[in-house]
Order: C-alpha cells, then structure tokens, then sequence
C-alpha cells in the first residue's frame, strides 16, 4: 500500500510529465536538499527553483523527456525507476531517491546509467 511519500513522488512524476518543471518547486520543503549527477547540488527551495528553470530550458533545447517505469515507497522514503529519452540518442535508465516529511521532499538524488 503506497504511502504519504509514494503520493508525493507520483504527484511530482505527474507534474514532471507536463516538462513546466517550476511547477515542481512547491513539492520541496523550504530547505529540501536536491543532488544532481550532472548539474550538482541545490539547498532550499529557492536554489531548487533556479535549477527546475534551467531544467525547462536546457531540456526543452536538448529534447529531452523523461517517463516514470516505476514507483515504489512508503510514508518516508520512495524510490522510483525511469527513463530519459532524448532525440536522436538512444534512451537511458536511471533511478530517483526521495526523502518525504510532512508531505513535502525533504532530499531527492537521481542515479544515471552510464552512456552508451
């Protein structure tokens, strides 16, 4: 049965799929920590907000989209299995961690598979 974290984390994959990643911001709680493998890390839910900014733009140019393959979690924590798909490369596996408390995320981390 999922929990409180694994409605957070679908609702963000929900949002996610629509690309206006700013509509993600309010999901983070004022000082969630955010780590990316490529862009680097974000403390508090402003420097967030400047990252999902960039991630409008930067995939949008690239083309870039990502579909959720899986969801798993419970009131705490969740992890969540996806895949990007970009224009022209072939697509690529990775997986989110996801910290929740007070229904808010509170940490979020993406791992990547390697390029082909």
């Amino acid at each position: 049965m999922a929990g409180e974290a694994q409605r957070v984390i679908e609702e963000f994959w929900r949002i996610q799929d629509d690309g206006d990643y700013t509509k993600l911001a309010d999901l983070f709680a004022e000082d969630a920590f955010l780590e990316d493998p490529i862009w680097g890390q974000y403390r508090g839910r402003a420097a967030i907000m400047g990252f999902m900014t960039t991630m409008v733009k930067e995939m949008g140019d690239r083309k870039v989209h990502f579909t959720v393959d899986e969801i798993c979690g419970d009131d705490h924590a969740v992890w969540a299995r996806w895949t990007m798909h970009m224009e022209g490369a072939p697509s690529r596996g990775g997986v989110g961690i996801y910290k929740v408390s007070g229904g808010k995320l509170t940490y979020y981390r993406d791992y990547m598979d390697p390029a082909e």
